[in-house]
């Protein structure tokens, strides 16, 4: 990154552009414009033809001012810095603070890139980008800017490590409660950029760190355990506190029913004659839970069904006796 600061002394993370991409940028640029200089050099060549060779001559150098000088400047103008070059490379010009160019910073840098690209063969424009910290070419130091990346490649996920499979759940009783969250996120930098440090300053890092830690909980690390095996196994342990915090699961439900045992909801209630019998043989309470035995609820009396029969059963019980 950069060391890019705006006016009100805020420093901006811009990535400049190098020599390689700089240098794909300006040979699609140069490609298109000489092709657009000759298809209009032919077409003058043609239309001009009756002409003298002064006229001509004028012609031919206004067409080259034109084409190969003033539209690179007319299109980084209109268009922020990012000529069809640029764009193709996710680049773009930007000025020394980080704002957009104006015309006279494209003038400065169209005219001398007829100097360092041009007449030189892009010679100049190499050697200075080269020497440059931020890889600028000659125009960019007169017009105050400087070429950027406007596409960086995302950043990839940094996973931490797992702990060797003999440290799982070693330390599930350690008090993490006075770990800062500031010493975490060292700790997890430490591990998730371990390959890319050297080994003896890893190694280091990951000692000091383990005695932090140690400090801040006050239980020493086994016998005979790396320092970096035992910050991964401590953060092991407190990622999987958080995701049990987070994720743990709750209780079962209570039993209960609108008309179904084992729904939430209104307790189940003996109504019928099965579900009497049923509850008052087991003994549960309505709710469903056991607890202290209920008395079971009396069956309702139950009329007898009308006799199908003769007129003898058919006649009703009036309790006087029938004439002889």
């Amino acid at each position: 990154m950069s060391d890019v600061v705006t006016g009100d002394a805020v420093v901006l993370g811009l990535q400049p552009a190098r020599l390689p991409s700089r240098a794909l940028a300006v040979l699609i640029d140069l490609a298109v414009v000489w092709a657009v200089y000759l298809l209009i050099t032919l077409g003058l060549a043609v239309a001009t033809a009756s002409l003298d060779e002064a006229a001509v001559m004028a012609l031919s150098i206004a067409s080259f001012l034109l084409i190969l000088v003033g539209a690179p400047i007319a299109v980084e103008t209109l268009s922020h810095g990012r000529s069809l070059g640029k764009l193709a490379c996710g680049l773009r010009v930007v000025r020394d603070d980080g704002g957009p160019i104006r015309f006279r910073h494209a003038l400065v840098r169209g005219a001398m890139g007829v100097v360092e690209i041009l007449m030189t063969f892009g010679v100049v424009a190499c050697v200075s980008s080269l020497v440059s910290e931020r890889g600028r070419r000659l125009g960019d130091v007169f017009a105050g800017t400087l070429v950027v990346r406007e596409r960086i490649p995302a950043a990839r996920m940094l996973v931490v490590p797992p702990p060797p499979p003999y440290l799982v759940g070693r330390f599930a009783g350690l008090d993490l409660s006075a770990v800062p969250e500031p010493l975490w996120l060292e700790i997890r930098q430490c591990l998730t950029r371990a390959r890319e440090l050297d080994a003896v300053v890893g190694r280091r890092l990951a000692e000091r760190l383990a005695d932090e830690l140690v400090a801040r909980t006050g239980t020493p690390p086994p016998p005979g355990v790396p320092a970096a095996a035992y910050l991964a196994g401590v953060v092991a342990e407190r990622q999987a506190r958080d995701a049990r915090r987070a994720f743990g699961s709750t209780g079962p439900e209570a039993t209960g029913a609108t008309g179904a045992p084992g729904s939430p909801g209104t307790a189940w209630i003996a109504g019928t004659s099965e579900a009497a019998g049923t509850a008052g043989a087991v003994g549960m309470p309505a709710g469903g839970s056991p607890g202290a035995p209920v008395a079971s609820r009396p069956a309702p009396p139950v009329a007898a069904p009308p006799a199908v029969g003769g007129p003898e059963a058919a006649a009703p019980a009036t309790g006087f006796a029938p004439p002889a």
